[in-house]
């Protein structure tokens, strides 16, 4: 279902299905970050579904400060395979994070708004991340007016050297609010974008 009026960036809490009608297909951004065939088609097969914590809390290390920050925790599950936790401190410090399926990387998160994506992520990760996103004031309820959440990975692996950035917001879609993610995976001069369009499980 659509996303609820009262689900923004400041409160993603609950459970999302990734609609991959809506979607587009995974497959050759996950290639570009080693993932092997078998997987991918069984992710390709699985039902997806995201399910967040959002709540503000002391930093994690290297942060050291004694104010509270959001943070994200997301339990992504899919049918037939492992589970990945992705815990997210999002103050723009970088920070290791492993699992099985992406390997080992270093990550940071951060709350952007709508003249941040216009210029600097626009212009780092190209006109795709800028394109299609809900940017009234009702949007616009994190700190300081942010309306987007901001991802940067980058993988460590001796043989992986993949990118991948994603911004998190609301769109519109066939006449519907959606939770909406879009992805942007590099490796060596290669380039595969993603959006991911959820349905709301109330």
């Amino acid at each position: 279902m659509a996303a609820p009026a009262n689900k923004t960036i400041a409160d993603l809490n609950g459970k999302w299905m990734l609609n991959k009608t809506l979607s587009t297909d995974t497959d050759k951004a996950l290639a570009l970050q080693g993932i092997g065939f078998f997987i991918r088609k069984s992710i390709g097969l699985a039902t997806i579904y995201v399910d967040i914590n959002q709540y503000d809390g002391p930093p994690t290390p290297p942060n050291t400060s004694t104010e509270n920050v959001v943070h994200i925790d997301s339990l992504q599950s899919a049918s037939k395979l492992t589970s990945t936790q992705e815990n997210r401190c999002v103050d723009g410090e970088s920070r290791p994070h492993g699992d099985w399926l992406f390997g080992n990387c270093k990550a940071f998160s951060k709350l952007v708004t709508e003249e941040d994506v216009k210029t600097w992520v626009v212009e780092k990760h190209g006109a795709f991340m800028g394109e299609g996103w809900l940017t009234g004031p009702e949007e616009a309820t994190g700190p300081n007016g942010a309306l987007h959440l901001y991802n940067s990975v980058e993988n460590v692996d001796p043989k992986g050297g993949w990118t991948a950035a994603q911004i998190w917001g609301f769109q519109t879609i066939d006449g519907e609010r959606r939770y909406v993610r879009h992805v942007v995976v590099e490796k060596g001069g290669q380039v595969e974008t993603i959006k991911m369009v959820y349905d709301f499980i109330p």
